[in-house]
């Protein structure tokens, strides 16, 4: 009975329990990018883009989160089947928040400015400012 039990755990793809041991350099290679990419966020906001600055800052932080599933949630490093878990558990969040809010935009024109006066600025579908 040793010996099955001791066949199994050499075997590389064996689980030992044990998670991955990432080296010091590479997770402070990470927080200095992270570090570096949080700067950026804060200088985007300086600088007028218009409507590109909701989509820079959503890239940024996209990028940010990547950073940490990959190396501090050690994704990277873990099977790719979990990888395609999480991406498609991300990919429905996406399409959630998407579906709202064009369900939200779709209403924004009906709007009377007395129900929601903090959304003054809404455009209509067209590009034209309600009244």
């Amino acid at each position: 009975m040793a010996e099955t039990s001791a066949a199994t755990t050499d075997h590389p793809d064996a689980h030992t329990g044990l998670g991955h041991v990432v080296p010091l350099w590479v997770l402070a290679a990470v927080f200095v990018a992270l570090l570096v990419l949080t700067v950026l966020t804060v200088a985007v906001t300086l600088v007028d883009l218009g409507n590109l600055n909701l989509y820079v800052a959503l890239a940024i932080a996209g990028l940010k989160a990547g950073l940490v599933v990959l190396y501090f949630m050690h994704l990277r490093y873990d099977r790719p089947f979990h990888l395609v878990v999480f991406l498609g558990c991300l990919g429905f969040v996406v399409l959630f928040i998407a579906l709202v809010l064009t369900d939200t935009r779709a209403y924004a024109p009906t709007l009377l400015p007395d129900q929601a006066p903090q959304m003054k600025d809404v455009h209509t579908p067209f590009g034209t400012p309600r009244p």
